[in-house]
């Protein structure tokens, strides 16, 4: 990597005398679940966030920066999870809002999961997550409120691009743009994003996702309260290793699968962890990034590939890479028949939009290599999906 931009080196060292920190963990923590509070009968899920700040200290190579940004993601579940908890708390009838139908897009990641999710985001009849409503998920707000909470969220979009000037042409965020609704399941791989976190991958392989993905349920519950109800557009491709537990929580789901070649999909996945890692940890490691995220994403390949088999045929549609990569014109309405919905005049005039990229980003180049990885072991590894990725291309 190169040498990081000034503003993120100027932050680092206004942050160092808080880096001391670090060495106490349970003492931050404490700090945090104070201020962040806590819903009645929650503490599992507190002391689960406990450990993960404590392995997240110890993570190597960390900056002062990234220490910060370690508490404000445990600091910002945590508050989220108290608030959600709390206002069904007060609210009871939240939990019968019913989250009909939704689809989840799913797949490896860099695999137009993010154009997919754009492109089904355009219909009126259907309603995406905000980044800014993910980062803190309430009830209807009033407008002084609701600015305030879409600020926020621009701001976060601000610092990603300011410290990691790279990311915005790679992954582009917007605070009032359709997200990845793993910015509000509780015990996803975003750490490792961060930083790299080995106790944290080895309790993440252990875990049972099932009660994450109910209070994800939750999260959509609080945000559907109070308004129309629309059919629910979702996406991350880290929902790829928990199928199963996604398709039991949320049983009448259309899963849209996206496909790409395996071995682009790890190399570009690798540099886009690379620009996002290097404003937490550095130096880089870079051959440990490929080592883990190898790992990562070739066990949920095969974990979706399992539940994949066991979905009823219905729930799936699988979409290739060109469908909107390189056809958008023909693919998008192949892409709403297939979840059963209705592509109009309206989504057409719009489609333009949802594919085309930022103006100002500049073209993305990766190379296995650089993370210590070779084509044979990727697409050995990758070999199964690959036998199916052939049979979706020839349908």
């Amino acid at each position: 990597m190169s040498t990081p931009p000034l503003t993120l080196a100027l932050a680092d060292q206004l942050l160092r005398p808080a880096f001391g920190s670090r060495r106490s963990p349970d003492r931050v923590f404490d700090r945090i679940a104070v201020e962040a509070g806590e819903a009645k009968g929650d503490g599992r899920f507190v002391d689960d966030f406990r450990s993960l700040l404590g392995w997240w200290a110890k993570a190597e190579n960390l900056t002062p920066v990234g220490w910060q940004s370690a508490q404000a993601f445990v600091r910002r579940h945590l508050a989220n999870r108290a608030r959600v908890r709390g206002l069904i708390a007060e609210h009871p009838e939240i939990e019968r809002e019913p989250i009909d139908k939704p689809v989840f897009v799913v797949g490896l990641p860099r695999t137009a999961t993010t154009v997919t999710h754009a492109v089904l985001s355009l219909s009126r009849e259907h309603r995406s997550p905000l980044l800014w409503e993910l980062l803190a998920p309430d009830l209807e707000l009033p407008p002084r409120k609701r600015r305030k909470r879409v600020t926020a969220g621009r701001r976060m979009v601000q610092g990603t691009n300011l410290f990691a000037p790279r990311f915005r042409d790679i992954h582009p965020m917007a605070a009032e743009g359709p997200e990845e609704c793993t910015f509000a399941l509780p015990h996803a791989l975003m750490p490792l994003s961060q930083a790299l976190i080995p106790e944290y991958v080895a309790w993440y392989r252990e875990r049972d996702f099932v009660e994450d993905y109910r209070y994800l349920k939750q999260v959509f519950q609080v945000l559907q309260y109070g308004r129309p109800r629309r059919r629910w557009i979702l996406k991350s491709p880290l929902h790829l290793g928990n199928l199963d537990a996604l398709h039991r929580v949320f049983p009448d789901a259309t899963i849209v699968w996206c496909h790409r070649d395996p071995v682009t999909a790890v190399a570009s996945f690798c540099s886009l962890i690379e620009h996002g890692m290097t404003v937490s940890t550095r130096p880089l490691d870079l051959h440990g990034i490929g080592a883990t995220w190898f790992a990562l994403l070739s066990r949920a390949m095969e974990r979706g590939l399992r539940a994949r088999a066991a979905l009823p045929r219905e729930a799936l549609v699988d979409a290739p890479y060109s469908w909107l990569a390189a056809e958008p014109a023909t693919g998008a309405p192949k892409l709403y028949a297939a979840v059963g919905a209705r592509w109009g005049d309206a989504e057409a005039a719009r489609l333009a939009g949802a594919v085309a990229r930022p103006k100002g980003t500049r073209p993305h180049r990766y190379d296995l290599a650089r993370y210590g990885l070779t084509r044979a072991e990727v697409e050995t590894a990758f070999a199964q999906y690959n036998a199916l990725r052939a049979e979706v291309d020839r349908a």
